[in-house]
């Protein structure tokens, strides 16, 4: 692919406590979905929020009225999270069937082109938690649910996004793709991070090593740069020179960031084009990762 993908994430679990420009509502994903396809994003993706809680749940009608809202507009893919199992929102295990339920009811609606997937669990604390001796969570993704997650997308011809936040999600998300013959293309997102202890920070060695990594067991997959807690703009020149992508929005964006989602896509869009980058449409998007 020789165009960017430019993927915003609206909002994260973080809520408005952590995040407070972040949408929650469907009305506000809708119109900041929108307004980030005309600011250049061609991939959106949201978590949706329970109105009378204020927290994070996972809800069929909500997706499809966000994802109907905003392709209504604008032709991007927009796609969903999955429960952040191990979390305040998801503190109990469950199965895959149930953690998937809600992407796979908007699979069988035609509705989604992409699903989040991740190979691995890993430890989500804070830099200011460890100072204030407040525990972080333990983010489990179990290998059944991935193998569930990854056959599921294989049925419904779904590409898997995953989110790789230690050098073992990579090998592990590689090699279960690679005994899927029929497995719509992964996308391979490097999670960077600044204020989190996971994986790297964003730096040039780091994306260096991953992209070394995926080329021994991926070799040509597409691949974009992100995280959580993290400016990750400074990074989007190695990242073009390199072939790569981008993710920015205000779930990625450092805590109590003061720019708003459309403004995160207007300065990654400029970066971009700055290394001489061109923006994919949500079409190129699609014809690049045919099979």
């Amino acid at each position: 692919m020789n165009s960017t993908i430019l993927e915003v994430a609206l909002n994260g679990p973080w809520s408005r406590d952590l995040q407070p420009l972040m949408p929650t509502t469907v009305d506000e994903l809708i119109a900041e979905g929108i307004a980030c396809a005309r600011a250049g994003a061609s991939v959106v993706h949201c978590h949706v929020y329970d109105p009378e809680t204020g927290r994070q749940y996972e809800n069929f009608n909500a997706y499809r009225a966000v994802i109907e809202g905003i392709r209504a507009v604008a032709d991007v893919i927009v796609y969903p999270t999955l429960p952040l199992s191990g979390s305040p929102d998801a503190p109990r295990p469950m199965s895959p069937a149930t953690r998937f339920e809600v992407m796979v009811a908007l699979a069988e609606a035609g509705l989604i082109e992409w699903a989040v997937i991740d190979p691995g669990s890993t430890q989500f604390t804070r830099y200011d938690q460890i100072a204030a001796q407040t525990p972080g969570f333990l983010y489990r993704n179990p290998e059944e649910g991935l193998t569930y997650g990854l056959d599921k997308a294989v049925e419904f011809s779904i590409h898997p996004s995953y989110a790789i936040y230690e050098p073992g999600f990579l090998r592990l998300g590689a090699a279960q793709a690679n005994e899927r013959p029929g497995l719509p293309t992964p996308i391979y997102r490097f999670m960077f991070s600044e204020g989190f202890t996971f994986g790297f920070p964003p730096t040039a060695y780091a994306l260096a090593a991953y992209h070394h990594l995926l080329s021994d067991v991926a070799p040509d997959a597409p691949w974009m740069i992100a995280g959580l807690h993290v400016d990750i703009l400074p990074l989007i020149p190695n990242a073009i020179e390199r072939a790569g992508h981008v993710r920015v929005g205000l779930e990625d964006a450092p805590f109590g960031s003061s720019q708003s989602n459309a403004k995160w896509v207007e300065m990654a869009t400029t970066a971009i084009e700055t290394c001489g980058g061109t923006l994919a449409t949500a079409a190129d998007i699609r014809a690049n990762l045919a099979p």
